[in-house]
């Protein structure tokens, strides 16, 4: 995968969160970040990896091992 296709910790980080249910709004307050912040990586994930929903970004950054 190209480097200006990788994730940034934060992406990752995310996209774990995302993997173990929790919802924008859950990882909003976790993170003690703004929903709409939660809703921007989730976007740029997605287009990151070419994906066209979160299980499919999920799956790929795995096939990947962009995700541990």
């Amino acid at each position: 995968m190209p480097s200006e296709k990788q994730l940034t910790g934060r992406e990752k980080e995310i996209l774990l969160l995302i993997r173990q249910g929790l919802l924008s709004k859950e990882i909003a307050y976790r993170l003690n970040l703004s929903i709409y912040t939660v809703n921007n990586h989730r976007k740029n994930i997605l287009s990151k990896l070419n994906a066209n929903n979160v299980i499919e970004a999920i799956n790929m950054a795995e096939s990947c091992g962009m995700l541990y």
